[in-house]
């Protein structure tokens, strides 16, 4: 048996699978070798088995073994295998050690690295996968390397023909399984004379 996995966060008393096991008399249903935690608890007459407590994602997958019983003689017996994964879910979203920046960039510079953002995402996995984009092109003057976070100029600044100071916001998405999160650092860049 393998069942639909189940997320860290199912609650207590969820319904996990149903065991069923063909014999012509009734048999008594136990979970036999497997379970050393404790995670799982099958009801004796239906097979039903369920969560007995909350499941710790670094414990999984776990496989254990459910014994179906001869009631009335407990030398007749079988056993089959049942194996329980758990997804790590989307906890937290990506953050910025700070909201809003400020770099200054001289007029007339050529296209160059501005400055490098760096984003937190305590999940593991996928789900602490972080990739960079910018929400505002602000006319495309702005480009970010979306895998090491550097904001760069595309084209050099006029002091005098343009505005001197830009904001650009920047995201860090996580690649979240079942939604991606995403985190926000606003930048403003002013131009020096």
């Amino acid at each position: 048996y393998h069942p639909t996995p189940l997320s860290e966060k199912t609650p207590t008393d969820t319904f996990v699978i149903e065991i069923s096991a063909s014999y012509k008399l009734p048999v008594s249903y136990s979970i036999a070798s497997g379970d050393e935690k404790g995670y799982f608890i099958i009801h004796s007459s239906n097979g039903i088995i369920r969560t007995r407590k909350t499941l710790e994602l670094e414990d999984f997958p776990v496989n254990f073994k459910v014994r179906a019983t001869d009631s009335s003689n407990a030398a007749i017996f079988n056993e089959v295998e049942v194996k329980v994964e758990v997804i790590d879910e989307n906890d937290f979203p990506p953050v910025f050690p700070s909201s809003l920046l400020e770099e200054t960039l001289p007029e007339n510079s050529p296209a160059t690295q501005i400055v490098q953002l760096k984003a937190q995402d305590n999940d593991t996995g996928r789900n602490g996968f972080l990739t960079y984009g910018i929400l505002n092109g602000q006319g495309l003057k702005f480009k970010i390397n979306e895998t090491t976070g550097i904001l760069y100029s595309t084209s050099p600044f006029d002091y005098e023909e343009e505005p001197t100071e830009y904001q650009v916001v920047v995201y860090a998405e996580d690649d979240g399984i079942p939604e991606k999160k995403r985190g926000y650092c606003t930048v403003v860049i002013k131009i020096t004379d």
